[in-house]
């Protein structure tokens, strides 16, 4: 474990609840999927460009439903994270539905994606205040 995480595990004991779990919960799905890049590119591949661009974009943010992210992330991945949060896959996949294009909006306040882009915790926690 790096330091990185050291320090974001010591932030994330501190918020505790669904607050913490939720940003947790963020960054591993980040973190497994190759991060801002790689959510992005999964779900480009699984037909939403058009979301993706408005999440990146400098306009408003597409929806997203907890369908898509289950279609987009597969059914096995959402149980597996759901089940280490002790969360329905309903509610993860509700809850990332309603926080990715936030998510991403924030990492893109330019409206590009930019190398190193990924600097999640702080805006995750800025979502949470």
């Amino acid at each position: 474990m790096g330091l990185f995480d050291n320090i974001a595990g010591a932030v994330l004991g501190k918020l505790g609840g669904e607050q913490g779990s939720m940003v947790q919960i963020a960054m591993d799905l980040f973190h497994d999927n190759g991060g801002l890049s790689g959510i992005l590119e999964k779900f480009k591949e699984n037909g939403m460009a058009a979301e993706v661009a408005s999440w990146v974009g400098k306009g408003g943010n597409l929806p997203l439903s907890a369908a898509q992210v289950a279609s987009v992330l597969g059914d096995g991945e959402i149980a597996q994270m759901a089940a280490k949060f002790n969360i329905s896959p309903e509610a993860l996949s509700s809850k990332i539905a309603e926080y990715l294009p936030m998510v991403v909006d924030k990492l893109t306040p330019d409206g590009v994606v930019k190398e190193g882009s990924g600097n999640l915790l702080p805006t995750l926690l800025g979502l949470l205040k």
